[in-house]
């Protein structure tokens, strides 16, 4: 709860004397952008559909603190970023982190979390930046800084090394992402009003149903008297027995139907294909109806790189160049062969047997708890290594790897 506090704390600081550089706007379920569906991206369904898949692919990585030398790989060696990666503040875990964090990148374009560190200058928690507006600060000493603007109007200042950056459609700004805001305000607007029109068709529907035009001008009371009696005689359901309704030449009476204004379903379609193509995705992927190909099409083309992301920029944040340089660094393990068919977790039997996969990992992809010794390498026997035959003797290696005599 201190950090908490230290954190509220620097929220209120006096901001960094210095030279504003460039500024975003975020857009958020608050709806500040200004447009005829009230900006708020979050709040439509389409676009929630569209975020959610890649949100939870992404909560479910498992990141870990790797360190390279020259004995291997160690996996989690300081117990203190273990615990950050999965327990990044008491607030939420490690994948409610991510799911934030994509969450804001996908709706608004960027996407902030503070790293606090303790007094010996080591993270030791996590919390993402609620902003609804950040600008880039350069100090006169060549630093750079990010101020952002809470909801509640107050301000901070934070040094940009200390600010975890996602970022979506990186080209105008040198800094900040493009939000998504401009690109998809026009077909909202239009999916907005389709949506109005399909709910004024639901009411109109259950109140007016025939349109009757008198020919010669009336006093109200009598008009009602007219349709009143037009509905008693043709509408109850004991009239009119014949199916046939019959006017005089004083009124025109005409149906009316709902989809005579209902919006064409093939039209309201293309415009959530518009959405859903502006996200990378398609129904199939929204609705979980799709095969082991079509998931893999859209890891590789919308959640890895976002991976790859993750993982870059927690190691450039958390890590100093010369840690870094030391083989430190956080690995996202994003198992996407969980989603892979039984046939094709079958055949990695053979992954196991050439030393490629441990039996452990092979039984998590299949959901299957850990064995014992699961954790060892192993190889069939007749996997040896193969050595390069002797140009001297003209000797060549056994099996084993022993020459021959």
């Amino acid at each position: 709860m201190g950090k908490f506090r230290d954190f509220i704390d620097r929220i209120r600081s006096p901001t960094a004397d210095g030279k504003t550089v460039s500024r975003v706007q975020m857009v958020t379920i608050s709806g500040n952008g200004i447009a005829a569906w009230n900006g708020k991206l979050y709040q439509s369904d389409i676009i929630r559909a569209c975020i959610r898949p890649k949100a939870n692919a992404i909560g479910k990585m498992v990141m870990h603190h790797i360190r390279d030398t020259a004995d291997g790989r160690a996996i989690d060696p300081e117990p203190y970023l273990k615990f950050l990666l999965t327990e990044p503040n008491p607030y939420m875990t490690g994948q409610k982190l991510l799911e934030r964090l994509i969450t804001t990148k996908e709706v608004s374009g960027n996407a902030f979390a503070l790293i606090l560190r303790d007094e010996n200058g080591r993270p030791c928690e996590i919390y993402p930046v609620p902003a609804v507006y950040a600008e880039a600060i350069v100090d006169r000493g060549g630093n750079l800084f990010l101020k952002f603007t809470f909801r509640n109007g107050k301000t901070g200042t934070f040094p940009y090394s200390d600010i975890i950056h996602l970022r979506r459609d990186f080209a105008e700004n040198d800094i900040f992402g493009a939000s998504p805001f401009s690109s998809l305000a026009p077909v909202m607007e239009v999916v907005h009003a389709a949506d109005q029109s399909v709910i004024h068709a639901v009411k109109n529907s259950a109140i007016i149903r025939w349109l009757m035009k008198v020919s010669q001008p009336l006093r109200g009371e009598d008009l009602k008297l007219k349709a009143k009696e037009f509905s008693e005689a043709f509408l109850t359901v004991d009239a009119a027995e014949t199916g046939v309704a019959v006017t005089d030449s004083k009124a025109d009476v005409t149906q009316i139907k709902p989809e005579d204004y209902v919006p064409n379903a093939a039209v309201t379609d293309r415009l959530v294909k518009r959405v859903q193509s502006f996200y990378g995705t398609n129904d199939r992927i929204v609705n979980a109806s799709y095969t082991e190909n079509e998931w893999i099409a859209y890891y590789e083309s919308e959640v890895e790189p976002d991976v790859i992301q993750i993982s870059e920029e927690f190691s450039r944040k958390l890590f100093t160049r010369r840690e870094r340089a030391r083989g430190n660094g956080i690995l996202c393990e994003a198992a996407s062969l969980q989603y892979a068919s039984m046939t094709t977790k079958l055949q990695l039997v053979q992954y196991v047997d050439r030393g490629i996969m441990t039996p452990n990992e092979l039984r998590a992809l299949m959901a299957l708890a850990p064995i014992e010794g699961g954790d060892v390498v192993i190889r069939r026997l007749d996997t040896a290594p193969v050595y390069q035959s002797d140009e001297d003797s003209g000797e060549s290696s056994g099996e084993g790897g022993e020459k021959e005599e």
